[in-house]
């Protein structure tokens, strides 16, 4: 009985070869007809015996399934039809290394060579003309076609990040990041003698061939930086896009590892701890900030803006004074600096009505105000020079005017005003 339950085991698995090699010769003969829809058809049938295959078979039947949607993309260039070529190409290239044969391998490397240019072409094309939507997928479908090619998963990140699509740039971005991708490429490059412009010449020996021609010359050999820590931190600006604040902290930490003297990653950081709350926190990031780039004016304008919020009105000035100092054209600095010399005036004024019966002490208090009027009123025009539309600018100007009996420039600034209304 034994027996014979092995017999009809070994007819079952004998009907299942055959039936299996049948449809692999069906696919076969409709792939040299260019008919990819029959071909499909018999992949499909042939799809869900190819685990009990021989290796050779597998082979045979991942390059013909590759070469089957390869051909289904000519007509649907849809992501489903790349997706399952690249698949079927990669699932033939592990067999063959596993057989150490590499016949389907070259037989398949023109079909692969030709979506992958054909796809990279459209990827970047869609990049450039910031259509990011269609580039994500685009160059996502480059990277399925060639792993090799880790540079498009990048792309592809960067596109979904782009295209607002912060789940999937995430999924990308960390992908590279346990990839351990660094993105370091060397760039051959030399002049050219007769135009005096630097070319990239593609690689070392066709460098070195154009500058012994004498075509070329001053060979250049450039190294570029690790991509490393911009991963990182891509991964922590995709957190802060998506409101994970914790998350984001915890990457931008993860980020300053790597690169501890990125400015760019400390002000991220500070950003997200005044979200928080975490003033001190902000503040000290700020400090660290301003070591690194001492001569960054929006720098010290968030630093004033804190110590304004913590009541260090002195502080605050001296910081939108630096800023201004730095960068002469900063309006918001000269805003804010006016609204922190004013700070002063509500002093006054409390003291002002307390003093309603005393004239003499009144007078003083109001020649104090007018003189703090005074010092402000060249910040408030600096600024309206450099912004002559703000409607706020407008009206604490006039304001101030018509407080020190400037009337004439109070008129002039009221008709601005009244012909922007």
């Amino acid at each position: 009985m034994k027996n014979q339950i092995l017999l009809l085991v070994a007819l079952f698995m004998c009907t299942v070869t055959f039936a299996q090699k049948d449809e692999i010769k069906a696919a076969e003969k409709a792939i040299k007809k260019d008919d990819y829809a029959a071909a499909q058809a018999q992949i499909q049938s042939a799809e869900s015996l190819i685990a009990n295959a021989d290796d050779k078979t597998k082979a045979k039947f991942y390059y013909l399934k590759g070469e089957t949607y390869a051909g289904l993309a000519k007509t649907d260039p849809s992501a489903e039809n790349y997706d399952q070529a690249a698949s079927s190409f990669n699932a033939l290239f592990d067999v063959e290394e596993k057989l150490g044969s590499s016949k389907y391998t070259t037989m398949a490397e023109p079909t692969l060579n030709t979506m992958i240019s054909e796809v990279s072409a459209k990827g970047i094309k869609s990049y450039q003309d910031k259509n990011y939507e269609a580039a994500k997928t685009e160059l996502h479908q480059v990277y399925s076609l060639s792993p090799r090619d880790t540079v498009y998963l990048e792309y592809a990140a960067n596109a979904a990040y782009m295209a607002k699509d912060f789940d999937l740039a995430l999924d990308y971005f960390t992908t590279l990041k346990d990839l351990g991708y660094t993105g370091i490429a060397t760039e051959y490059t030399a002049v050219n003698v007769e135009t005096g412009e630097r070319e990239n010449m593609g690689s070392k020996a066709q460098m070195d061939l154009m500058v012994k021609a004498g075509s070329y010359s001053d060979p250049k050999e450039i190294t570029s930086e690790s991509k490393q820590p911009t991963i990182i931190k891509n991964i922590a600006f995709v957190h802060v896009e998506k409101g994970d604040t914790e998350k984001a902290i915890a990457a931008v930490k993860d980020a300053r590892k790597v690169a501890p003297e990125d400015v760019a990653l400390i002000l991220t950081e500070a950003n997200l701890q005044i979200k928080l709350g975490n003033r001190d926190e902000f503040a000290s990031l700020m400090s660290q900030a301003i070591e690194l780039d001492p001569t960054n004016p929006t720098l010290y304008f968030n630093l004033g803006v804190i110590a304004g919020e913590q009541g260090e009105s002195e502080k605050s000035k001296e910081y939108y004074k630096k800023a201004i100092e730095l960068d002469p054209d900063y309006v918001d600095a000269y805003i804010n600096l006016g609204s922190a010399i004013l700070e002063d005036d509500k002093v006054l004024v409390e003291e002002m009505n307390k003093s309603l019966n005393d004239f003499d002490k009144y007078d003083e208090i109001k020649a104090k105000q007018i003189a703090l009027y005074k010092e402000v009123i060249p910040v408030y025009e600096k600024a309206y020079s450099l912004r002559p539309n703000d409607l706020d600018t407008i009206r604490t100007l006039m304001s101030l005017y018509e407080n020190t009996e400037m009337n004439d420039k109070f008129q002039a600034m009221k008709e601005k005003y009244d012909s922007m209304k």
